[in-house]
Parts: C-alpha cells; structure tokens; sequence
C-alpha cells in the first residue's frame, strides 16, 4: 500500500531524480519505497509525510481516502454540506480561463474596481487567483507588492449559480462572492455581489454588485486588459458591464 500510495503522490512531480532530491533521499532507497521493496525509518517517513501534506496512514489506508478526510471541507462533518458543492464545479456553469471583473469601490464609493482573476481546475475542485488593484492596497494604506496583493479562492456550486471564497495571503481579508448567469451574445456574463469581512463603518461599502465576464483561455490580450486594472470612473466601465451593474439602483 504504501509504494502504491507514494506512486500517485510522486505522479505530480515530472522528474523521479528532482522528488529524491527534494525529500533528501537516496534515489536508489526511493526507488525500494515506490516498488514496495522496502519502508522508511520511522524520521525519514515523518519527512514524506510533511512533504506531501498526509499522514502515516499511507502506510495502510489508500490515500484518495486520506487526503479525501484532511480537507476540512470534505472531511466528515462537512462532506455532506459544503463538500458536495466543492467537488464538481462543471464547466458548463462557470468554465477555466481569465475572467475581467468589474464593481463599485467599497473605498471610494464615486470610482469603480476593474480586474482580471484566473479561474482554474486542479483535480476535482475549481480555484481562482488574482491580483488587487495597488491604488486599492496604497489608499488602505497596505504594502502594494506583488505578494501582499495576490489573492486565492475555492469556487463551490449554489443552486442557481457559484460562489467563490476568497482571501488574501495569511487570510488577511476574506471575501464571499455569489455569481449568476446572465443571457448575453456569447453566453458568458455572471451576475451578482461581493462582500468583505469588515466592521461596519460610516463610509464605504461592505457589499455591492459585481460583474465577472468569461476571457477564454487566450492570452493575446489578456496582457494588456491587466494594465487596464484599477479604479475607473463610471463613464469608462465597458458599457454592458455598467448596464449590469445598474449603477443607479441600489444594491438591496
């Protein structure tokens, strides 16, 4: 079991030599350990177990079940609950690729947020990554390099839509999105709000509407719509992106 086990845990890894190298073990006892030749001492399982992020249980459990079990939202409290909508994100309701988004500025209620996330699969869950604006992070009075702005999130499916739950590095802030489908030309508009974890204040906002427009995959241009990110006044949203936001109207 565990040779079996360390054979898909190694199947990640492109270069057998490099994953020795890494877990600062003799490529040829790694070998011994992927054909079930031979088990780790006691201190040089600990390490592999720290490295791939399991436990000794790979010694008899498969690890499909193992790692299945450590992530709180699969795990058996919340598999039935949470876990259901994390696990199959298909295509068809919120697809991979660059999405530009657009929102009112909880900072600055008279500007509005432009920005690209990229929106990816890694086995059977559905991730999101990104960047916050520097004007956004400067006027918070963050640090606005690259590191402190980056942003990561889960996607998990609701009954009509998707929500995303986002965070900053070390969960500094914390956002919930809820996004729905809208008809459009090409299908590929959602519609919906963001909220952040903060205490109420008298100015600014803690939810408003928020636009996400599906890019693709291409990266032609993609390149140059990210130098475009930032604060924009109204007039300069993209005109479909303003008509969503109905930015008259209250957000109720």
């Amino acid at each position: 079991m565990f040779g079996a086990n360390l054979r898909i845990l190694a199947k990640k890894y492109p270069s057998i030599s490099e994953l020795s190298r890494q877990l600062k073990i003799n490529r040829t006892q790694f070998n011994r350990y992927l054909s079930g030749e031979s088990f780790p001492r006691p201190d040089v399982l600990d390490r592999i177990c720290a490295f791939f992020e399991v436990d000794a249980r790979i010694l008899l459990e498969p690890v499909e079940s193992i790692t299945n079990q450590s992530h709180v939202l699969n795990g058996p409290v919340l598999a039935e609950f949470v876990g259901v909508g994390v696990n199959d994100v298909p295509q068809d309701a919120f697809p991979s690729g660059f999405f530009r988004f657009s929102r009112r500025s909880f900072i600055n209620t008279s500007q509005f947020v432009v920005g690209l996330v990229y929106v990816f699969r890694d086995e059977e869950h559905t991730y999101v990554r990104g960047y916050e604006a520097k004007d956004a992070m400067l006027q918070q009075g963050l640090t606005a390099d690259i590191r402190a702005r980056e942003f990561r999130g889960y996607v998990t499916r609701q009954e009509e839509g998707v929500a995303l739950v986002i965070s900053r590095r070390n969960s500094m802030t914390c956002s919930f999105n809820y996004l729905a489908r809208v008809a459009s030309f090409e299908n590929n508009y959602w519609v919906g709000y963001v909220t952040r974890t903060v205490r109420e204040s008298a100015s600014g906002s803690r939810a408003v509407r928020m636009v996400y427009e599906h890019l693709g995959q291409e990266k032609t241009d993609i390149y140059a719509m990210a130098r475009e990110s930032g604060f924009v006044a109204e007039e300069n949203l993209m005109p479909f992106h303003r008509r969503l936001l109905q930015t008259e109207e209250p957000f109720r």
